[in-house]
């Protein structure tokens, strides 16, 4: 009996060691597929818990037809679009504007990142036909804010065919479609993902972590911040950049409007106070999380977490979200 049959006569049998292995070996990827799915890291490692809830329960099911990695990718697939249609999980992109212009990310207020420590555990070894698990380009914020504006069943085939690379059989068997059904839906997600997407991404370079340029800029930017120094800020920043806060449906388009905005809270009378900023990685982009000492206190209290698009050597693209969000990075309230 081949490995695969020991497995899939030991599961259905109801070993518990070996579907504890099983869990083990895919949780991850499993995690990193939620996410895809669902917009919110938070959100993924729930559903990955009520993933591996539903295949122990239906293990009796599990025949070895498919592999033990696309039986349990079926599973979560499917549960995330149950999660999907319940009316407590209502999710509606809002269409936030701004002197015209438009930023998935701001569309989006259940967006969250996801730490690049769970994106390495995710990852494959080079070479693996699955690969693609963590790869950048369909994990950084705006492939994931982009998604998320898809029907869900739509999103599903986009990224059980794109991403994960299944035939259209496999897929429109996971998901009880026809294969014309599946071919249809996913010329329809990708012409959509394409007008959520930033015009240039065509030309973006696939990687699996910041370059050592977005390293650089990185840097300048964490000094520059702590520092109060709006004159190498703006120097950082493309004219035409922009800045997104989920879940607060809000945009700042233009170097001119987030420098505006950033002024009172770094200069001036009204200034918050010393910052500290702390590197990180989210989503296979640079990241600073965002720390602040108000004056009469010890401590410095976290504010933010910025992840960043660069292009060119210039920041083309800021996403913030709150300091809930820390806590997945190892990160502390207060340093």
């Amino acid at each position: 009996m081949s490995e695969t049959g020991e497995v899939t006569e030991a599961i259905r049998a109801g070993d518990q060691e070996r579907f504890a292995a099983l869990a083990q070996c895919h949780r991850h990827e499993l995690e990193v597929h939620c996410y895809r799915m669902l917009g919110s890291y938070s959100d993924a490692e729930d559903m990955v818990q009520e993933t591996l809830l539903r295949a122990w329960r239906r293990r009796e099911t599990f025949e070895g037809r498919a592999t033990p990695r696309a039986w349990l990718y079926r599973i979560a697939t499917n549960a995330c679009l149950d999660a999907l249609s319940g009316p407590a999980r209502s999710r509606e992109v809002v269409m936030a504007m701004a002197g015209g212009e438009r930023s998935a990310q701001a569309e989006v207020p259940w967006l969250r990142p996801i730490p690049d420590r769970v994106l390495d555990l995710a990852a494959p070894g080079e070479g693996e036909p699955h690969a693609v698990a963590a790869a950048r380009e369909t994990i950084e914020l705006a492939y994931l804010a982009a998604i998320q504006h898809l029907p869900p069943r739509q999103r599903a085939v986009l990224i059980l065919r794109d991403v994960a690379g299944w035939r259209a059989e496999e897929t429109a068997d996971a998901l009880e479609l026809s294969v014309p059904a599946v071919k249809s839906a996913l010329q329809r997600a990708r012409a959509t993902l394409r007008a959520h997407l930033p015009e240039r991404r065509a030309d973006w370079k696939p990687a699996t972590e910041p370059s050592a340029e977005e390293r650089q800029v990185l840097r300048r930017y964490l000094k520059a911040s702590q520092a109060g120094d709006l004159d190498t800020l703006a120097a950082l920043l493309r004219e035409d950049a922009r800045q997104a806060m989920p879940p607060a449906t809000l945009l700042y388009a233009g170097r001119a409007a987030i420098l505006e905005m950033w002024r009172p809270v770094m200069e001036g009378p009204e200034a918050w106070g010393e910052w500290r900023l702390i590197e990180t990685g989210a989503n296979r982009q640079p990241a600073v999380a965002s720390y602040v000492r108000r004056r009469g206190e010890t401590s410095f209290s976290a504010v933010n977490l910025d992840v960043l698009r660069i292009e060119d050597g210039l920041i083309a693209e800021i996403t913030t979200f709150g300091p809930e969000v820390l806590a997945a990075f190892g990160l502390p309230e207060k340093i």
